[in-house]
């Protein structure tokens, strides 16, 4: 059975929201601005959905600050992790 699962978010410029339930594939997301998406994949509960369209190579904010790099292009309702976002925190040398 699909569900609404609930997501927060921030700000205007935000690209991702995060899920306060685990969302299943095919469940709608409602977004704090009543705004709603639906699931394209399984997520666990806090993962980060995309919000709206993000081509590779653009900046991706949540809560209203650069997290990263898309390394490929993310559509609405996909799970924006390590496999599609390089991170702007500094890598240190081993």
């Amino acid at each position: 059975m699909k569900k609404i699962v609930k997501a927060v978010t921030l700000f205007a410029e935000d690209h991702v929201a995060t899920l306060l339930d685990a969302a299943r594939c095919g469940d709608l997301v409602e977004l704090s601005s009543g705004e709603q998406v639906q699931a394209r994949e399984d997520m666990d509960i806090y993962f980060k959905i995309c919000i709206r369209p993000v081509r590779k190579g653009e900046v991706i904010r949540k809560y209203g600050q650069a997290i990263g790099e898309a390394t490929t292009d993310i559509a609405p309702g996909e799970k924006v992790h390590i496999h599609n976002l390089r991170s702007r925190r500094a890598v240190a040398d081993n």
